[in-house]
């Protein structure tokens, strides 16, 4: 299976020119942890929650801020036709839950996300459910 097989798409993201405040406000309104920030069509950034949180009201940010100033400058990615088993060892080396989905390396398009859970939904093969599962203690 590949990634655009299991991947969220039409992504929720937002301009990279908000303010934390309004990160915050799409993250409560369609509930979830993480947004992308696109500036001229290509993503340029991501605020997580734990970003808000850590990076932002820990160092005394103003709401008001500019979300880029706490955001991860260095998405981390796969491509929609990455196989699933590749997707899950890139989320294991990265340390990560979730990645952006692109079309491929030429564009870089932004066209889904995807998640543990999403593999974990499709998951037809007990070698990679191990995986996912070994990939959930590390995170627990």
């Amino acid at each position: 299976m590949q990634a655009k097989e299991v991947m969220t798409t039409r992504p929720e993201y937002l301009d990279a020119d908000v303010s934390i405040r309004e990160v915050a406000d799409k993250m409560r309104d369609i509930d979830s942890g993480f947004e992308p920030l696109v500036k001229n069509d290509k993503v340029v950034g991501v605020v997580t929650d734990r970003d808000i949180v850590v990076r932002g009201i820990a160092e005394g940010m103003d709401p008001a801020g500019k979300a880029m100033d706490i955001a991860s400058d260095k998405p981390l990615y796969t491509f929609e036709d990455e196989d699933l088993t590749a997707v899950l060892k890139n989320m294991q080396q990265q340390k990560v839950q979730r990645l952006l989905v692109l079309n491929n390396a030429t564009d870089k398009d932004l066209v889904g996300i995807i998640t543990i859970g999403d593999i974990a939904d499709h998951c037809h093969d007990d070698d990679l459910a191990k995986e996912i599962v070994a990939s959930a203690r590390h995170y627990a």
